[in-house]
């Protein structure tokens, strides 16, 4: 099958402005994220703030990943709703994939726990079907590279676009209490383009029930040994990596937010992210500054990643920089969608 952009007329738009983007700093390491801003950013008064913020955000992920791939990441500014990721995504038979994860990576501790829980057959154990769906940086991270070729999207793996009217661009110096903080939304948007998160899971789309899954879809269960792959918000749903008997973290199953994003668990669903908030919450919260955290990390690793380091123990700050700052307990949320284009809602709670 042939390279699918998620929303066609967005790259025809972008093809028309690609000549007017200037390039990101990025730290070197493994993962390379070459960021481009577009002129809707680069034309703000505040651009270089905003740059350096974004700047900052691809840091953290980059310092989170060996794997030696340069992802190609088109930065622009939006005027509605909070943050979006429209990414490239190319399907690999499931048997395929589940032979590069146990060849083509550095196996951690994680990853041999999650793979002795995936079958070894011909059809994937989320909905039968024999194909997966996955993001071009993570088929070029598991060595399928002519899969992974982003060639045909011109050099681009994904676009994300920023509400940045919304947003506290810096961590330092006065904060608005009421706007979001920008490396944690530009942190989820390019989880979703390396695969995790909204892009991680096929729930939502049209024909999720006998298409192709998702990465993410592989390790949703709803009890131990029992897989979940439902819509519905009487629903728990919860990421998992050891058959079902660990609750790492629950799924979204509000239809407002993305269905690959965390959700608190509530029962019927609700528009709320988890205490303390997680940077793949399906809804975040304002005034609150979040890093990448213990099950972004996991999950990024299980999908074919490598990381630099162990995964952390719940609870430990993997990243020294940043935090949590104090909230009041009435306060706006906004949806944390993206990776098939979904926009973000906002939501206020009385």
């Amino acid at each position: 099958m042939g390279m699918i952009p998620i929303t066609r007329g967005l790259w025809l738009a972008c093809a028309v402005i690609l000549g007017a983007l200037c390039l990101a700093e990025t730290a070197k390491g493994g993962l390379v994220i070459d960021g481009t801003f577009g002129s809707s950013i680069t034309s703000l008064p505040d651009a270089a703030a905003v740059e350096a913020g974004i700047d900052q955000a691809i840091s953290q992920l980059e310092a989170a990943i060996a794997n030696p791939i340069t992802v190609n990441i088109v930065f622009e500014d939006m005027s509605t709703g909070l943050g979006m990721s429209d990414t490239y995504y190319n399907s690999l038979p499931y048997s395929q994939y589940l032979t590069d994860l146990k060849n083509n990576q550095t196996l951690s501790n994680e990853d041999k726990i999650a793979l002795t829980n995936l079958p070894s057959q011909t059809d994937n154990p989320a909905n039968g079907n024999a194909d997966v769906n996955l993001t071009l940086p993570l088929l070029r991270a598991i060595g399928e590279t002519s899969l992974g070729d982003n060639a045909v999207s011109g050099g681009t793996d994904s676009v994300i676009s920023l509400n940045l009217a919304d947003m506290n661009v810096s961590r330092t110096g006065t904060q608005n209490a009421d706007d979001y903080d920008l490396q944690a939304v530009a942190l989820h948007e390019m989880d979703e383009a390396m695969g995790i998160g909204g892009s991680g899971s096929e729930l939502s789309s049209t024909d999720y029930a006998t298409g192709p899954v998702r990465p993410m879809d592989l390790f949703r269960y709803g009890a131990a040994g029992v897989r979940s792959y439902s819509m519905s918000p009487d629903v728990t749903s919860y990421f998992s990596i050891d058959g079902g008997a660990t609750d790492l973290v629950h799924f979204n199953q509000s239809p407002d937010g993305d269905f690959g994003d965390w959700g608190d668990g509530s029962n019927p669903a609700q528009d709320i992210g988890n205490t303390p908030p997680q940077v793949q919450d399906a809804f975040g919260d304002p005034g609150v500054d979040v890093n990448l955290g213990t099950n972004e990390l996991i999950a990024l690793d299980v999908v074919g990643y490598n990381l630099t380091e162990a995964v952390p123990e719940p609870g430990e700050d993997w990243l020294a920089a940043g935090g949590l700052l104090a909230v009041a307990l009435t306060r706006r949320r906004m949806s944390m969608g993206g990776g098939q284009a979904e926009g973000f809602t906002q939501r206020r709670n009385g």
